[in-house]
C-alpha cells in the first residue's frame, strides 16, 4: 500500500510541474531559445550534409545547442551554436 501512495504522489508531482520553456520562432528574446529548425537550416547553408543530433549545454556560461553533423563525405562534425541568438559559434572534429 506504501508502494502505491509514493507512486500516485510522484505521478502528481510530475502531473503539476511547470513544463520547460519551449523554443519558439521568431526573434530571440532574453532567456528564449532560437528554434532548433532555425539553427539546423543555418547549418545546412553554411555546410551540406546531414543532421544526426543535438544535445543542449553551456558553452562559454550561456547555453548553446551542440549539434552533430554529418558532411557529404562522411566526416562528423559537432557545431557549437548559441542557443538564444541562433549563431554558430564553434566547431569542433571534421
Amino acid at each position: 500500500m506504501k508502494r502505491l501512495l509514493v507512486i500516485i504522489a510522484l505521478f502528481t508531482a510530475a502531473a503539476t510541474a511547470p513544463l520547460p520553456a519551449m523554443a519558439q520562432d521568431g526573434p530571440p528574446a532574453a532567456g528564449r531559445q532560437a528554434p532548433l529548425s532555425r539553427v539546423l537550416a543555418t547549418i545546412a547553408a553554411r555546410q551540406p550534409g546531414r543532421h544526426l543530433n543535438t544535445t543542449m549545454g553551456e558553452a562559454g556560461g550561456r547555453p548553446a545547442y551542440f549539434v552533430q553533423w554529418q558532411l557529404a563525405d562522411g566526416r562528423v562534425v559537432i557545431f557549437v551554436v548559441d542557443a538564444e541568438s541562433g549563431q554558430i559559434i564553434g566547431r569542433q572534429g571534421g
